[in-house]
């Protein structure tokens, strides 16, 4: 069921941010076809923009950056010759020779790791182009649905599901809206950092740490990877370690400060439940699991604090000062009324 599953969350979660956009033009009085279709081409084109960003400035700089690797490599070499470490150009060449001995060793698990990375990267282009399908659907019919899951729900199971439908599709929103928030805040604040001391390729480092902010633990390491790895190039080694450090000390504001407080408000959750729903979601399934646990938290909070308002409504009285169920009473009448938010 994964292959299914995991392109219909992505393609839920793109949608939440896509939504505003198509609900604006189908207000204009666009069809939801062409609405849904302009917007799709419209975030299909944001989206390959933001690539462009990182790879053509990148690409132009190629022969600049792999000079600097050179140079860096050379750097760090005359470094390690000298004081603390004192190690000779007979042992860094006895470490290469180990080291080639060893990669010739595991040329087959070598070849086994390609083809998986390989299968894995068909198989998020084949997940990015079914979600980016299910975005378009649900863009062009997703009002039809809650009125569909009405029809086909008996009694008050047909408000109750209806309700916590649209709940927590709002939810979703929320998290999405949230991400963004945190990723400007480290592209920001990073990019800053980097335009301070000089590095180049500042405004692609910014959209690579905005966007490998959707990607909890891995994305974050990647572009604080790719960031460090500039700097030492270009910069040298001292600025290369300033910029860690920046990453490092955004990062645990990320992780500790702003996340929690931006995710508690949008969704709800106390800072303490989003920091333990993460950690919880990362040691049973990963980064699939880091990614998903803050939504599944807030959607649980949903339905639970549905079910609470339904349980806290106060008995009848009757006249006599006794407690009445009333002649309307029973299993469909239980809790007030709910009508779905606009």
């Amino acid at each position: 069921m994964w292959p299914i599953v995991w392109p219909l969350v992505i393609g839920l979660l793109i949608t939440t941010l896509t939504w505003p956009s198509a609900r604006f033009l189908r207000r204009c009085g666009w069809p939801p076809a062409l609405a849904a279709s302009v917007v799709t081409v419209l975030f299909l084109a944001v989206t390959t923009g933001a690539v462009a960003l990182i790879a053509i400035p990148v690409a132009s700089q190629s022969g600049e950056l792999t000079d600097g690797v050179v140079e860096g490599i050379q750097r760090l070499r005359e470094w390690t010759a000298g004081p603390p470490l004192n190690i000779g150009d007979d042992q860094i060449t006895s470490a290469l020779d180990t080291a080639t001995d060893r990669l010739q060793d595991s040329v087959g698990s070598m070849l086994t790791t390609l083809a998986t990375g390989i299968g894995t990267v068909v198989n998020g282009v084949v997940t990015a182009v079914l979600a980016l399908f299910l975005m378009f659907f649900f863009l062009k019919d997703g009002p039809r649905f809650l009125p569909w899951l009405a029809r086909q729900l008996p009694g008050r199971l047909a408000t109750d599901a209806t309700t916590i439908a649209e709940r927590g599709w709002d939810t979703l929103g929320a998290f999405v809206r949230s991400q963004a928030a945190v990723g400007l805040l480290d592209a920001v604040l990073i990019g800053i950092g980097l335009w301070v001391l000089g590095v180049p390729l500042v405004l692609p480092l910014a959209v690579l740490t905005f966007v490998s902010a959707f990607v909890p633990i891995v994305g974050a390491l990647f572009a604080g990877f790719v960031a460090v790895l500039i700097a030492l190039v270009s910069n040298g080694l001292t600025d290369a370690l300033i910029v860690l450090a920046i990453i490092v000390v955004v990062q645990q504001l990320e992780g500790n400060v702003f996340q929690p407080i931006i995710q508690s408000r949008g969704l709800g959750l106390h800072a303490a439940v989003v920091l333990l729903a993460v950690t919880l979601g990362g040691s049973l399934a990963g980064i699939v699991g880091s990614l998903l646990a803050v939504p599944v938290a807030a959607l649980i909070a949903v339905v639970w604090g549905y079910v609470r308002e339904q349980l806290s409504e106060p008995p009848r009285h009757a006249p006599d000062g006794g407690t009445s169920p009333g002649p309307d009473s029973g299993p469909e009448t239980v809790g007030p009324a709910v009508t779905p938010a606009s």
